[in-house]
């Protein structure tokens, strides 16, 4: 691996402003060759990991689980590199074809579906040989765009089962939330026959309701202004179940200075799942909200908590969230709605109940810190992780790591 990394180094040292056009593409043509040669390893990689639980050795649940808090993949991107190793084991034809750099890791992903448990099951009741159905997708992911292969994807789905029994409707319900850099939420999904009816009758009551003379709104904008509707509704009901002994709600931090400050203050208050608004937008917030204030040290660590309610638990549980931001175990990223709040020298041992001996875990990491893991916080404000061997848990290319 390390000639391997030494020979992509090298090309840096190529004027590529000296090359012609033919030559850009040429080396483009390699390039590529070369990106899906290495998938391929990365593929196989991943999928003996898989096999072997790899993923357990960093605390981790799967390899896709993984591949999100140490590669730095997005969700989409480690599922699709899962489900590639796992063709590739299936269909040798095209992960020969992906290993000689022929087909993409884009390819074989859209092939996948081919060797999913329902349809090998299909193929075999039909007499269909699947290894004839792997060497003709090898060629076609070869020699045609990815458009064509995935229409031949389909076609061959689709006849393997043409009279097939009515779907569970509710599998095929999907919902993807993605923020923005400015903490706008862009979405988009789909729901069955049912569903779709259930939404559209809770949002069409409010559109209605919400309809005045002079509204200018456009169809759009008012099934929008619905949906955060359904929302306010729903939170302010206070039905919802509770997350982690706290009823769902919207949370904003902001300095008490740029709360009293008129000015706008652009980027200045964070919301409770990440994004970042204007301390105009966080006023306009704490006009109809319960206000609770948190002193900080000069550390960085709170260390007064005003009190909304006498139950401990609540306000130090808000001063962990604040200062922790989610799952403190190296490589997880799960939210502070997910997390417990951990003692790090446990109570029966003589560990008290405050800021300083708490850490938060997700419920998965918060068992492995008490199967031997180890979370303990640094002088420079990082959490670090310990395997039960001592070893500790990096993220992130191993060239990049900061010196110990």
């Amino acid at each position: 691996m390390a000639e391997v990394l030494a020979a992509v180094d090298a090309l840096a040292e190529d004027d590529l402003t000296a090359m012609s056009g033919p030559q850009l593409n040429e080396r483009v043509r390699l390039l590529l060759v070369a990106t899906n040669k290495l998938a391929a390893h990365l593929a196989r990689a991943v999928q003996q990991g898989e096999l072997a639980q790899a993923a357990e050795h960093d605390g981790a649940k799967t390899m896709g689980s993984w591949l999100r808090g140490h590669g730095h993949l997005s969700p989409a991107a480690a599922a699709r590199l899962v489900a590639t190793g796992r063709a590739c084991e299936q269909l040798p034809a095209v992960q020969a074809a992906f290993l000689a750099g022929a087909v993409t890791g884009e390819q074989v992903a859209a092939i996948a579906p081919i060797v999913s448990a329902e349809n090998i099951a299909r193929a075999a009741a039909q007499g269909v040989d699947l290894g004839e159905v792997d060497a003709a997708m090898a060629v076609l992911a070869a020699g045609k765009p990815h458009r064509e292969l995935t229409d031949v994807v389909a076609g061959y789905l689709a006849r393997l089962d043409p009279d097939g029994s009515e779907p569970d409707p509710t599998e095929g319900r999907r919902l993807h939330l993605s923020r923005h850099a400015d903490g706008s939420l862009s979405f988009r999904g789909e729901l069955d026959a049912v569903g779709g009816e259930k939404l559209q009758a809770a949002l069409e009551s409010l559109v209605q309701a919400g309809r005045c003379a002079g509204d200018e709104r456009t169809c759009g904008q008012r099934q929008a202004d619905a949906l955060v509707q359904l929302c306010d509704t729903a939170l302010a009901a206070g039905s919802l179940p509770v997350l982690r002994t706290v009823k769902p709600h919207v949370a904003v931090v902001i300095d008490l200075e740029d709360l009293a400050d008129p000015a706008t203050g652009p980027a200045t208050a964070t919301m409770g799942f990440g994004a970042v608004i204007s301390a105009a937008r966080a006023r306009w917030i704490a006009c109809d909200s319960t206000v609770s204030r948190v002193v900080f040290g000069p550390d960085g660590a709170p260390i007064d908590l005003g009190r909304e309610q006498r139950v401990a638990d609540r306000y130090l549980r808000r001063a962990v969230e604040l200062r922790d931001g989610g799952c403190v175990f190296t490589g997880c990223g799960a939210p502070t709605h997910w997390c417990d709040v951990h003692h790090l020298v446990h109570w029966l041992d003589g560990g008290e109940t405050d800021l300083t001996n708490s850490a938060l875990l997700c419920e998965r990491h918060h068992t492995k810190v008490h199967h031997g893991f180890r979370v303990e916080p640094h002088q420079d404000g990082r959490w670090r992780t310990w395997r039960p061997d001592g070893s500790e848990i990096r993220t992130g290319p191993p060239l990049l790591q900061p010196a110990a």
